[in-house]
Protein backbone atom coordinates (compact mmCIF):
# COMPACT_ATOMS: atom_id res chain seq x y z
CA UNK A 1 0.00 0.00 0.00
CA UNK A 2 2.75 2.53 0.93
CA UNK A 3 4.74 1.47 -2.00
CA UNK A 4 1.91 2.23 -4.33
CA UNK A 5 1.11 5.30 -3.05
CA UNK A 6 4.78 6.59 -3.39
CA UNK A 7 4.56 5.65 -6.94
CA UNK A 8 1.62 7.57 -7.33
CA UNK A 9 3.17 10.70 -5.84
CA UNK A 10 6.13 10.41 -7.68
CA UNK A 11 4.34 10.14 -11.03
CA UNK A 12 2.08 13.19 -9.87
CA UNK A 13 5.40 15.16 -8.86
CA UNK A 14 6.85 14.32 -12.57
CA UNK A 15 3.72 15.23 -14.71
CA UNK A 16 3.57 18.43 -12.19
CA UNK A 17 7.13 19.50 -12.83
CA UNK A 18 6.84 18.61 -16.25
CA UNK A 19 3.50 20.78 -17.27
CA UNK A 20 5.65 24.08 -15.94
CA UNK A 21 7.78 23.67 -18.89
CA UNK A 22 7.15 24.50 -22.48
CA UNK A 23 9.14 23.29 -25.22
CA UNK A 24 8.30 23.80 -28.54
CA UNK A 25 9.40 21.52 -31.45
CA UNK A 26 9.43 21.72 -35.25
CA UNK A 27 10.47 19.15 -37.72
CA UNK A 28 11.35 21.72 -39.94
CA UNK A 29 13.49 24.09 -37.85
CA UNK A 30 11.51 27.07 -38.05
CA UNK A 31 11.65 29.41 -36.27
CA UNK A 32 8.82 32.08 -36.84
CA UNK A 33 8.77 33.64 -33.11
CA UNK A 34 5.83 35.86 -32.79
CA UNK A 35 4.76 35.88 -36.20
CA UNK A 36 1.04 35.02 -37.18
CA UNK A 37 0.47 36.23 -40.83
CA UNK A 38 2.30 35.62 -43.46
CA UNK A 39 2.13 36.81 -47.28
CA UNK A 40 3.57 36.06 -50.66
CA UNK A 41 2.92 38.00 -54.09
CA UNK A 42 2.60 36.67 -56.86
CA UNK A 43 6.37 35.93 -58.53
CA UNK A 44 6.70 38.22 -61.47
CA UNK A 45 8.41 36.29 -64.62
CA UNK A 46 11.76 38.81 -65.41
CA UNK A 47 13.89 36.72 -66.84
CA UNK A 48 15.04 36.78 -70.60
CA UNK A 49 13.70 33.63 -71.66
CA UNK A 50 9.94 33.56 -70.39
CA UNK A 51 8.12 29.85 -69.37
CA UNK A 52 4.89 31.01 -69.55
CA UNK A 53 3.53 29.03 -66.29
CA UNK A 54 6.95 29.44 -64.17
CA UNK A 55 5.32 31.90 -62.21
CA UNK A 56 2.48 30.48 -60.92
CA UNK A 57 4.28 27.30 -60.67
CA UNK A 58 7.11 28.92 -58.76
CA UNK A 59 4.74 31.31 -56.20
CA UNK A 60 2.33 27.83 -55.55
CA UNK A 61 5.90 26.12 -54.37
CA UNK A 62 6.52 29.00 -52.15
CA UNK A 63 3.29 29.43 -50.61
CA UNK A 64 2.93 25.48 -50.33
CA UNK A 65 6.42 25.39 -48.12
CA UNK A 66 5.15 27.58 -45.97
CA UNK A 67 1.86 26.61 -45.66
CA UNK A 68 3.09 22.74 -44.88
CA UNK A 69 6.19 23.98 -42.90
CA UNK A 70 4.64 26.66 -40.50
CA UNK A 71 1.65 27.47 -38.89
CA UNK A 72 1.37 30.69 -40.44
CA UNK A 73 -2.06 32.20 -41.47
CA UNK A 74 -1.75 32.78 -45.03
CA UNK A 75 -3.41 36.01 -46.16
CA UNK A 76 -3.17 37.68 -49.64
CA UNK A 77 -1.25 41.01 -49.06
CA UNK A 78 0.67 42.42 -45.89
CA UNK A 79 1.51 39.46 -43.69
CA UNK A 80 3.62 40.47 -40.64
CA UNK A 81 6.32 37.89 -43.27
CA UNK A 82 5.65 39.12 -46.37
CA UNK A 83 7.33 37.59 -49.81
CA UNK A 84 7.67 39.34 -52.76
CA UNK A 85 10.05 38.89 -56.08
CA UNK A 86 10.76 38.01 -59.49
CA UNK A 87 12.14 35.42 -61.74
CA UNK A 88 15.43 37.26 -63.27
CA UNK A 89 16.93 34.49 -64.94
CA UNK A 90 15.81 30.90 -66.90
CA UNK A 91 18.78 29.45 -68.98
CA UNK A 92 20.51 26.79 -70.52
CA UNK A 93 24.17 26.59 -71.29
CA UNK A 94 26.11 24.02 -72.27
CA UNK A 95 28.90 22.96 -69.66
CA UNK A 96 31.74 19.99 -69.82
CA UNK A 97 32.75 20.18 -73.61
CA UNK A 98 34.40 17.35 -75.34
CA UNK A 99 37.66 17.87 -77.57
CA UNK A 100 35.48 17.32 -80.65
CA UNK A 101 33.57 21.10 -79.23
CA UNK A 102 30.38 19.20 -78.39
CA UNK A 103 28.59 19.91 -74.99
CA UNK A 104 28.44 16.39 -73.18
CA UNK A 105 26.14 18.10 -70.92
CA UNK A 106 24.01 21.41 -70.61
CA UNK A 107 23.17 23.49 -67.25
CA UNK A 108 19.27 24.83 -66.99
CA UNK A 109 19.18 27.37 -64.22
CA UNK A 110 16.94 29.43 -62.30
CA UNK A 111 17.44 32.85 -60.44
CA UNK A 112 14.74 34.20 -58.18
CA UNK A 113 15.10 37.79 -56.51
CA UNK A 114 13.28 37.88 -53.32
CA UNK A 115 12.40 40.20 -50.70
CA UNK A 116 11.48 39.67 -47.26
CA UNK A 117 9.98 41.61 -44.98
CA UNK A 118 9.73 40.61 -41.63
CA UNK A 119 7.30 43.40 -39.72
CA UNK A 120 8.11 42.34 -36.16
CA UNK A 121 11.80 42.15 -36.57
CA UNK A 122 13.79 44.39 -39.33
CA UNK A 123 16.63 42.84 -38.95
CA UNK A 124 15.22 39.60 -40.51
CA UNK A 125 14.33 41.36 -43.56
CA UNK A 126 16.21 40.68 -46.53
CA UNK A 127 16.70 41.15 -50.14
CA UNK A 128 18.80 37.98 -51.83
CA UNK A 129 18.90 36.54 -55.26
CA UNK A 130 18.64 32.56 -54.97
CA UNK A 131 19.98 30.64 -58.15
CA UNK A 132 19.99 26.63 -58.43
CA UNK A 133 20.52 24.51 -61.34
CA UNK A 134 20.38 20.94 -62.66
CA UNK A 135 22.83 19.34 -65.76
CA UNK A 136 21.65 17.66 -68.29
CA UNK A 137 22.76 15.06 -70.95
CA UNK A 138 23.11 16.93 -74.18
CA UNK A 139 21.97 13.89 -75.82
CA UNK A 140 18.37 14.79 -74.14
CA UNK A 141 16.43 17.84 -75.56
CA UNK A 142 15.95 20.27 -73.29
CA UNK A 143 11.69 19.92 -73.56
CA UNK A 144 12.31 16.35 -72.81
CA UNK A 145 13.52 17.08 -69.31
CA UNK A 146 12.37 20.58 -68.86
CA UNK A 147 9.32 20.01 -66.38
CA UNK A 148 11.37 17.39 -64.19
CA UNK A 149 14.38 19.53 -63.45
CA UNK A 150 12.06 22.85 -63.30
CA UNK A 151 10.10 21.18 -60.21
CA UNK A 152 13.55 19.94 -58.89
CA UNK A 153 14.99 23.34 -59.21
CA UNK A 154 11.80 25.39 -57.79
CA UNK A 155 11.84 22.69 -54.74
CA UNK A 156 15.35 23.31 -54.01
CA UNK A 157 14.80 27.23 -54.15
CA UNK A 158 11.57 27.27 -52.40
CA UNK A 159 14.00 25.21 -49.69
CA UNK A 160 16.46 28.34 -49.75
CA UNK A 161 14.36 30.97 -49.26
CA UNK A 162 12.77 29.08 -46.42
CA UNK A 163 15.55 28.21 -44.84
CA UNK A 164 16.79 31.94 -45.25
CA UNK A 165 13.78 32.95 -43.82
CA UNK A 166 13.04 30.84 -40.81
CA UNK A 167 15.83 28.77 -39.80
CA UNK A 168 18.81 29.55 -38.00
CA UNK A 169 21.48 27.58 -38.18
Amino acid sequence: MIQSIRILLYIFTISALTSCFSVSYSFSGADTGELKTISVAYIQNRAPIVNPGLSQQFTEALREKFRSQTKLVMITANGEADFDGEIIDYSTKPISVQSNDVASKNRFTITVKIKYNHQKDSKKSFEANFSRYADFDSNKSFNAVEAELTKQIIDDLTEDIFNKAFVNW
